[in-house]
């Protein structure tokens, strides 16, 4: 068995998450920053996204009408109930689409 059959999923880095997400890649590193993007991890000092976590942040954003509240907020600084609220949206938000 090779290495790639025994891994599971592949880790996109920052500026493939971007490419796959239709973002800059500045833009998702400010995400990042202010705790509105998706999940990623930090292996070693480097910091890589799973698919699943890409579609998922993704999927937040889908809308059936323009007067739904939205739960992805825009890369900037928010406050700290503001964030909770939208990540809490959010988690509803998969747990029902699942």
């Amino acid at each position: 068995m090779s290495i790639s059959q025994s891994l599971p999923f592949r880790y996109f880095t920052t500026r493939e998450a971007a490419e796959i997400l239709g973002l800059s890649r500045r833009t998702l590193e400010k995400h990042r920053t202010y705790g509105t993007g998706p999940r990623f991890l930090k292996l070693g000092g480097r910091v890589v996204y799973k698919i699943e976590d890409l579609r998922t942040w993704a999927e937040c954003g889908s809308h059936t009408s323009t007067s739904e509240q939205s739960v992805l907020l825009p890369a900037a600084r928010h406050s700290p109930s503001k964030l909770a609220r939208a990540q809490k949206f959010a988690t509803e938000k998969s747990r029902i689409a699942k």
